[in-house]
């Protein structure tokens, strides 16, 4: 089951018409990585004390869904890689983001919910319960908390313990095909075999935390916003919804643009990189 449901992702990200430039019909992403993490695992938990007490479980959100009792089994969570076209765009940038990337952000994270949908919808025809958290109704997000801007689901955190990846300087999720992507997840009470997480803490493939010899991205940030003290998430909010948005969105037809200079022209944007240790 697993593997049916990995080609059913990658399928509806291969074939969407809502997947891909119009004018030029490139697709926004590159194949999907695809991973399961338990619902009851203890991480969860750990999360309500690292964000808040406002992030819920797996099981507060099948509870919110469907009623109370009802327990999830099972985190499906994904990655959709940008595409080298558009990273390569946003690498020429300063400043603000690249069109390209500006519209894989706006229009590539349509898709992406559109995703959601579909697996919550493919799985009901198997005969399971599922929910996307970030599409259920109560869903918040919350612009200043003890962390910065958190939300009640944060995808990356579901990513992390899904296998998918590890944390960086820039609270970034560093993959197996990089930190530039779009991430999502649906839970289900489809039992599944997690994923193992091949790495041995939570920053890992980050060279800067691994062995101090990176930091690329401090100099890529135009808001000043990453340094060698970690990311500033008031600063960088800030810049990517306020400042960007005023600067280029209308010129670039959409309503979020994004940033991520410091997820381009920098040794993580396309896989973990290797460190001097890893010779």
């Amino acid at each position: 089951m697993e593997e049916r449901i990995r080609t059913m992702i990658c399928r509806f990200v291969g074939e969407s018409p809502a997947g891909r430039f119009p004018e030029s019909d490139e697709p926004y992403f590159d194949e999907p990585l695809v991973g399961y993490a338990a619902a009851d695992d203890p991480l969860f938990d750990d999360y309500k004390r690292i964000i808040g007490a406002f992030h819920r479980t797996p099981h507060e959100v099948m509870e919110i869904g469907f009623g109370t009792g009802v327990r999830a089994s099972t985190v499906i969570s994904w990655i959709l890689p940008i595409t080298q076209p558009t990273r390569d765009s946003n690498r020429r940038e300063t400043v603000y983001p690249s069109p390209a990337w500006a519209r894989t952000r706006n229009f590539g994270e349509q898709l992406n919910a559109a995703l959601r949908r579909h697996v919550t919808e493919w799985l009901a025809e198997q005969g399971h319960r599922a929910v996307a958290p970030q599409l259920e109704a109560t869903w918040r997000e919350y612009p200043e908390t003890p962390v910065g801007r958190a939300s009640t689901w944060s995808e990356r955190h579901a990513a992390y313990a899904a296998g998918l990846g590890t944390f960086s300087l820039n609270d970034a999720l560093i993959t197996p095909r990089g930190i530039a992507h779009r991430c999502g997840s649906v839970i289900t009470d489809l039992p599944l075999t997690p994923s193992p997480r091949p790495y041995p803490d939570h920053y890992h493939n980050c060279l800067y935390y691994r062995e101090k010899s990176c930091g690329a991205c401090i100099g890529r940030c135009p808001a000043g916003a990453i340094s060698h003290q970690g990311h500033d998430k008031d600063a960088c909010s800030r810049y990517v919804y306020g400042t960007a948005v005023a600067a280029v969105a209308e010129k670039y037809g959409v309503a979020q643009t994004g940033c991520g200079l410091c997820q381009t022209r920098v040794p993580c944007e396309g896989q973990i990189p290797a460190g001097t240790n890893d010779a």
